[in-house]
């Protein structure tokens, strides 16, 4: 099975605001793309690379704007990639926040993606490139994505005006290229990998004005590795359960697998569709009961229970005592 690239949500938000301000409907575009509309609400959830790529796809449709990627991530830059961004934007020279944003980036933001800096012949050579074969229909928008926050970041050290000596994609040819070079602020070629050339010397620049205390990314759950199908599968039933509780099917569709293919790999790594969901729905609901705020009926809905009462019994099941019980406890240790 080809390994499994997941994001984190970020990108969402600025897109809703695009979206919005061009009069388009952005229920529809989630809807188009398959999404539940709630995942505006979760900007550190994490989500499949290919289904992102869909989400923007689908938006820049639905305003008629081919330049929409490189927009939303030079409008959000270093700022919208939340632990990420803060955790290279504190650093002080450009050299280790490059060094950082390549060591971090698997675990923090994305898998099945590569972030490389090269040296040769006097000039640095950073480039960004995508591992996970079926994410290849809207490639190049996620790489135009890339290149506008690696633009920023290096904007942040090298003033706002900087150009770099090349920036390139692959792929065909660039849909309304003046539109895309103007809101990233340079001219694009092509190239095998996306990527940014500059003189190398430029890596000792400073950081004029380093965040003062970067984001605690200990509170995000870590990217897991694109190969690690259980933790990928658990990421995307907790996102489809911001609508509904998925069906093995709906999953084996997301993934573009057979029903059986599914329940085979889920055999092979000792568990099944039911344990699966257990799994999820437990880690879910503990995660909201230590939340003193939250109702029990409200925990059971987000959960897809009927009521209270469905939603107790197979807590107890799970856990051997009532979710009421279990908060005090938790609290208290507290």
């Amino acid at each position: 099975m080809h390994p499994l690239g997941l994001t984190r949500a970020r990108t969402i938000g600025p897109m809703v605001r695009e979206v919005e301000r061009a009069g388009a409907s952005v229920a529809r575009v989630f809807r188009n793309a398959g999404l539940p509309l709630r995942l505006i609400e979760r900007p550190d959830a994490l989500m499949l690379l290919r289904d992102q790529l869909k989400l923007v796809e689908c938006a820049a449709q639905a305003i008629g704007d081919a330049a929409l990627p490189a927009r939303l991530s030079v409008a959000a830059g270093s700022a919208g990639l939340g632990a990420y961004g803060a955790s290279f934007a504190a650093l002080p020279r450009l050299d280790l926040a490059i060094a950082r944003a390549d060591e971090t980036m698997t675990t923090l933001l994305q898998s099945a993606t590569r972030l490389r800096l090269t040296l040769h012949a006097g000039r640095a050579r950073w480039t960004y490139t995508v591992t996970d074969p079926t994410a290849q229909a809207g490639r190049q928008k996620n790489e135009l994505l890339a290149l506008g926050y690696m633009l920023d970041m290096l904007r942040r050290f090298l003033g706002r005006g900087w150009v770099p000596a090349r920036a390139a994609v692959p792929g065909a040819a660039l849909p309304d290229r003046p539109a895309v070079e103007s809101a990233l602020g340079c001219e694009l070629g092509r190239a095998e990998v996306a990527l940014i050339e500059f003189p190398a010397d430029a890596l000792d620049a400073t950081n004029p004005v380093p965040w003062a205390a970067p984001l605690d990314a200990a509170q995000l759950p870590p990217v897991p590795a694109a190969d690690d199908l259980l933790a990928c599968l658990e990421h995307l039933v907790a996102l489809e359960l911001l609508e509904a509780r998925p069906s093995l099917d709906m999953l084996s569709r997301r993934l573009g697998l057979t029903r059986r293919t599914l329940q085979r790999r889920l055999t092979e790594r000792g568990t099944d569709y039911a344990g699966l969901m257990r799994r999820v729905l437990l880690e879910q609901a503990c995660a909201m009961l230590r939340q003193a705020d939250w109702p029990i009926t409200d925990v059971a809905y987000e959960l897809g229970y009927a009521d209270a009462a469905h939603f107790t019994r197979a807590f107890r099941t799970w856990v051997g005592e009532a979710p009421l019980a279990w908060r005090r406890r938790m609290l208290g240790r507290s």
